[in-house]
């Protein structure tokens, strides 16, 4: 226990935290930079076998304010235990950078029956919520990919799997996603995590002696 909480100061860990800012700050550069191309680029939109059914609600506040709360969740669980960020500040950075790319690939429009109002947000959220990146669901794909980050621990495993399937529900309510974009999320995140434990296998050694430390 005491290696795990010396080693949070050593120059490595300092290093890979530094790694990990810049990253995560160049997939969110790439985020807005897709998003504004694929808004502006947008199609038509397309059928949806689900949303033909599925009755229109309002969930600003699930997707906006809920998806806020989550976050802050994140950061506060990466804060308590410093020995875990390099690795899931990495895995979120690596989920955003692919969903990144997807977005600048597919330029559906959205659906022409929801009721969010994207203009009515204020001067931050204009900047960071778009309209037609629409491929694949992050509300849906961050919250899952955290549950396989914090399998081994079975209440946030469950909490963060309750979490993905919630707004996941909530996008396709409230006909912000298709429903292409809710499944395939799913699918998408698992592969951001495999690729994680390749490409951070330094960072995954050391959440793991975290993670064996918890259970001592």
């Amino acid at each position: 226990m005491s290696e795990n909480k010396t080693s949070v100061y050593d120059r490595a860990y300092k290093i890979s935290v530094l790694l990990a800012v810049i990253f995560v700050l160049v997939s969110l550069a790439m985020n807005y930079l897709a998003g504004v191309y694929a808004t502006n680029h947008a199609s038509n939109s397309v059928s949806d076998i689900l949303l033909n059914i599925l009755p229109v609600y309002n969930v600003t506040i699930i997707f906006v304010y809920g998806f806020a709360a989550f976050c802050v969740l994140v950061v506060v669980l990466m804060i308590r235990d410093p020995h875990k960020l390099p690795y899931i500040l990495k895995s979120i950075a690596l989920f955003i950078a692919i969903r990144s790319i997807f977005v600048t690939l597919t330029h559906v429009g959205p659906s022409p029956s929801i009721l969010v109002d994207f203009n009515d947000f204020n001067f931050i959220l204009k900047r960071t919520i778009f309209s037609g990146d629409l491929f694949f669901s992050g509300h849906t794909g961050l919250p899952f990919l955290m549950s396989l980050i914090y399998w081994d621990n079975k209440f946030w495993r469950y909490f963060f799997l309750a979490v993905s399937v919630i707004f996941g529900a909530s996008v396709l309510l409230g006909h912000l996603h298709y429903s292409i974009d809710v499944f395939a999320a799913f699918f998408i995140a698992h592969g951001v995590y495999r690729l994680a434990q390749i490409f951070f296998k330094k960072d995954l050694a050391r959440f793991n002696r975290a993670v064996r430390a918890d259970s001592a």
